[in-house]
């Protein structure tokens, strides 16, 4: 039961991680523009099933669109995302200048950090108490002892501590990266 309980607090930690990554730090980071949808042949796509995404300069951001008839709607996708960006088109080459992040952008941006962060904290107390019903549950069946229920109920707990910790350390250092000037 642990295993499994420790399995999901994970999955909720790493998908806090991926979140994080598509924050804008005022470098040019690859991840983004991994939430961008570009509509595709009718269908809305992922970016990087359009064309390929690197970040060549610290402050610079490429996309080569693969099939022509795609520039358009990619650089509508792009202008369109979260991240507030303006795309050039050169070509078949997209190019996006990351600009300097204000200091009140770099505020909002750790808002929506915490934010992030603490429906990471919301998932990971619902596994918890999931844990905490499933250990309740066995031992009102009599499969485990009232002892062992203390045990497990510790074990959960402290699992449990041990992830709010790690998603507190990684907000605190995620704000120090965005508001480094």
């Amino acid at each position: 039961m642990l295993e499994r309980l420790r399995k999901k607090m994970t999955a909720s930690f790493e998908s806090l991680l991926k979140d994080f990554s598509g924050l804008r730090t005022g470098r040019a980071s690859v991840s983004i523009l991994d939430n961008v949808m570009v509509e595709a042949y009718g269908n809305m796509v992922p970016l990087q099933q359009v064309g390929t995404v690197s970040a060549p300069e610290a402050r610079l951001l490429t996309v080569q669109v693969w099939d022509s008839s795609l520039i358009k709607p990619t650089e509508v996708a792009i202008r369109n995302s979260p991240a507030g960006l303006s795309p050039t088109v050169d070509g078949q080459l997209i190019r996006i200048a990351i600009p300097e992040l204000s200091e009140e952008r770099r505020r909002e941006i750790c808002k929506l950090a915490g934010k992030y962060a603490e429906q990471s904290k919301v998932a990971i107390r619902n596994v918890r108490r999931e844990g905490m019903d499933d250990a309740k549950r066995q031992e009102k069946n009599k499969e485990i002892t009232e002892d062992e229920l203390k045990k497990l109920s510790d074990s959960i707990q402290k699992m449990t501590d041990e992830f709010v910790k790690k998603i507190d350390d990684t907000l605190a250092f995620k704000e120090k990266e965005i508001m480094k000037v």
